[in-house]
């Protein structure tokens, strides 16, 4: 989630009148960051007040963070600066800009700003591939992840496990349905889907539900502290944030205990083959044990162990799940583009259940799928990135320990690149007249995966689960809008993904 996730900075609004004069502290750094800036040619952007910078203007406006800035690429133009009390971030809406820094200049553009407070304690100091900075610990993290456990031989090796937990999804979805008029909830099933699948795959064991759902709300309420607060950009504020740091320590609590067990538990198996029927031959916990990190002499501490599992298993869910309920949302308000698919689909395998193999075949899936994530990218902001030393981009200054968030929404929806890119129309990929490459190499035209040295690891992983969630759920039922006299509702909300901001609730039919 980029640190600029905000929208629980208007409940503070008027903290901030109240404890103004604690701010006089604050006066000798303000001081000499103008002075700094001076000597900067940063890229434009809206004024702000003194200290806090354009925070007060992001809080009053009562928008999402996203919209804030989409109203100021009209008059800012591709690239510009907000100053967010202590912390100065520069925004990059542009695809060209975006693949001069990411893939022209991509080492300079890897690493990573300074962390809050609270996801130091949560990355163990930054030691995910994720957060790290760009250096040995992160292409000692990085090398093990994607050689070791998502290349595409490694990810067909759990195929059955994700045959199983599709057979639980279209289950669950019909059980739902019998129960309640036909309609279900899309996004809860689809995310206790993909966690079962990532479950499986990070620890190597078997798990009844009661398990399964217990370290899934862990991971939620990971995520859910590690929203950032206001004390994040005004550190002369944390004495009023004491309540929430010790919340804080409890989730981290929390998670080290429900964790670690299971930790242990695979331990044992790999340690007395056989001693466990619920275990499997391999998962990616079993590359944590002894890996070696460059410039360092030991191998990974148990909340280390715990940190990398929890990133493995955040990293791949929500973002999944959320990008199955626009997807599903998308075929409900356009079902020519449902019905064209359901008929690729039989065609492809006629009445027998689709498969991994069959998925690459069908070429209308793919197209669905790409323009998926083009119209909904997971976030719409990629993970922060930083330079790893002062630079020019686009004529302007970047300074180090500037957060520089490059806003992935924009670039799918550029009038520039695309042609009527409001509509989802997935036959802009079938007809040749557009393309994309989603790793951005070649170009970029899209960015839901990152692009560059710190592209998503986890790619290959998510658009297999993406292709046969969606063809699954399309094979099985037809989908329509719960009530059938209403459109659907596409405003997004920001959390950790974009997700709907009215949870979708659909009507389905099973297929004769």
């Amino acid at each position: 989630m980029p640190t600029l996730t905000i929208s629980s900075l208007a409940s503070y609004y008027h903290l901030f009148f109240t404890l103004l004069a604690l701010f006089i502290s604050g006066l000798i750094f303000l001081f000499s960051f103008r002075a700094k800036s001076k000597r900067l040619n940063l890229p434009p952007g809206p004024p702000g007040w003194p200290i806090v910078g354009n925070l007060f203007q992001v809080a009053r406006s009562g928008k999402p963070f996203f919209q804030y800035i989409e109203d100021l690429i009209p008059k800012y133009g591709p690239i510009f600066t907000l100053r967010m009390g202590t912390r100065t971030l520069i925004i990059i809406t542009e695809a060209k800009l975006v693949h001069e820094a990411l893939i022209e200049r991509g080492s300079l553009f890897a690493t990573r700003p300074r962390e809050n407070p609270t996801r130091t304690i949560f990355s163990c100091n930054k030691f995910t591939v994720n957060a790290a900075l760009y250096g040995p610990v992160w292409r000692s993290l990085r090398r093990n992840m994607v050689q070791n456990m998502l290349s595409s031989s490694r990810i067909k090796e759990f195929h059955s496990v994700r045959e199983s937990a599709m057979d639980k999804l279209i289950n669950r979805l019909r059980s739902e349905a019998e129960a309640n008029d036909g309609v279900v909830w899309v996004v809860r099933n689809a995310r206790f889907a993909v966690f079962c699948i990532l479950l499986a795959m990070c620890f190597g064991l078997e798990m009844e539900e009661e398990t399964i759902i217990k370290v899934d709300q862990v991971m939620k309420s990971v995520l859910l502290v590690l929203n950032p607060r206001i004390d994040d950009f005004l550190p002369v504020l944390k004495p009023f944030f004491s309540k929430q740091r010790k919340r804080v320590f409890e989730v981290r609590k929390h998670q080290l205990d429900s964790m670690i067990p299971l930790i242990e538990k695979r331990r044992r198996a790999l340690q007395n083959p056989g001693s466990t029927s619920q275990a499997m031959s391999f998962s990616y916990l079993d590359t944590l044990f002894d890996l070696q990190i460059e410039g360092r002499k030991s191998s990974p501490t148990d909340p280390e162990l715990v940190t990398l599992c929890s990133e493995f298993l955040n990293g791949g869910t929500d973002t999944t799940a959320t990008a199955v309920e626009w997807g599903i949302a998308q075929l409900i308000d356009n079902p020519d583009v449902q019905e064209k698919l359901y008929n690729e689909i039989i065609k492809t395998v006629g009445n027998r259940k689709v498969n991994e193999k069959d998925v690459e075949k069908m070429e209308y899936l793919q197209a669905v799928v790409k323009e998926l994530l083009r119209k909904h990218p997971p976030t719409f902001f990629l993970l922060t990135h930083a330079v790893s030393e002062p630079t020019t981009l686009g004529g302007y200054d970047i300074p180090t320990d500037t957060n520089i968030e490059i806003f992935s929404q924009a670039i799918g929806q550029d009038p520039k690149i695309w042609s009527n890119p409001k509509k989802f129309d997935p036959d802009r990929f079938i007809s040749g007249n557009e393309e994309a490459d989603i790793t951005g190499v070649t170009g970029i035209k899209m960015t839901p995966f990152g692009a560059g040295r710190r592209i998503c690891p986890g790619l290959g992983l998510a658009t297999v689960h993406l292709h046969l969630m969606i063809a699954r759920m399309v094979q099985e039922f037809q989908w329509s809008a719960y009530k059938s006299d209403r459109k659907v509702d596409f405003t997004g909300k920001l959390e950790f993904t974009v997700v709907m901001k009215n949870t979708l609730r659909a009507k389905i039919k099973p297929r004769a």
